[in-house]
């Protein structure tokens, strides 16, 4: 039997956006500072904080020109986005299970309906959708992922949070949701993800399935 409620992040998740993401990061951090950013320092700001608070962090007195820079780079380029692969069949069989399903992202609501218009296969696949928009809070603060319980009446000790990031087994540990750690982001190696002791660690849809099943007693 499955948990009755899965929580999952979008980027690196649910859909294939981490090269995506990671290479955004670099040409707004190029174009605007003028500098290479190397991969352990950009691995400290993507996959938690709303991209907002990722630049305030890189470059407080910089931020809005890196955001501006980083989104007019990105959004355009998610016409060529797709699924993490096996990621639409299983919310199709989780749907199929009676599982509720939300979505806790640190996108916001407007990239969000991109990603959607581009991959209307996500249409009705969630319960919930949380954004960066809704939660004054972000990841690794479970402030986004306690909002999608509320919304889906779910307790979170019968649910669990899917996602490619240690921002996201934090949030989830703080939420007290079983969280689960997925290999294909494109961002965050295992190595990393294991830092931050997920309850479980995935590389496949298959094992991902294994996962949400209800613990014995």
């Amino acid at each position: 039997m499955l948990l009755s409620t899965v929580i999952f992040d979008l980027d690196g998740t649910v859909i294939d956006t981490g090269p995506l993401i990671a290479d955004s990061f670099r040409h707004a951090v190029k174009t605007v500072l003028g500098k290479t950013i190397d991969d352990k320092e950009m691995l400290a700001y993507v996959g938690g904080w709303s991209l907002r608070e990722q630049m305030c962090r890189l470059a407080p007195d910089r931020s809005q020109e890196l955001v501006e820079v980083y989104r007019a780079y990105n959004e355009p380029r998610h016409a060529d986005v797709d699924f993490c692969p096996g990621m639409q069949e299983l919310l199709l069989a989780l749907r199929a299970e009676g599982v509720r399903i939300g979505l806790a992202t640190a996108k916001r609501r407007a990239t969000i309906e991109i990603a959607f218009r581009y991959l209307p296969q996500l249409e009705g696949l969630f319960d919930t959708i949380v954004s960066s928009d809704d939660t004054e809070r972000h990841k690794p603060d479970p402030a986004p992922l306690l909002l999608a319980l509320e919304r889906l009446g779910a307790k979170p000790e019968a649910g669990a949070y899917v996602g490619d990031s240690p921002f996201d087994v934090e949030a989830a540990q703080a939420a007290g949701l079983r969280s689960i750690a997925v290999t294909w982001g494109g961002i965050h190696d295992e190595e990393r993800l294991l830092t931050a002791e997920p309850d479980t660690i995935v590389s496949t849809t298959a094992e991902l399935i294994i996962a949400l099943e209800v613990s014995p007693a």
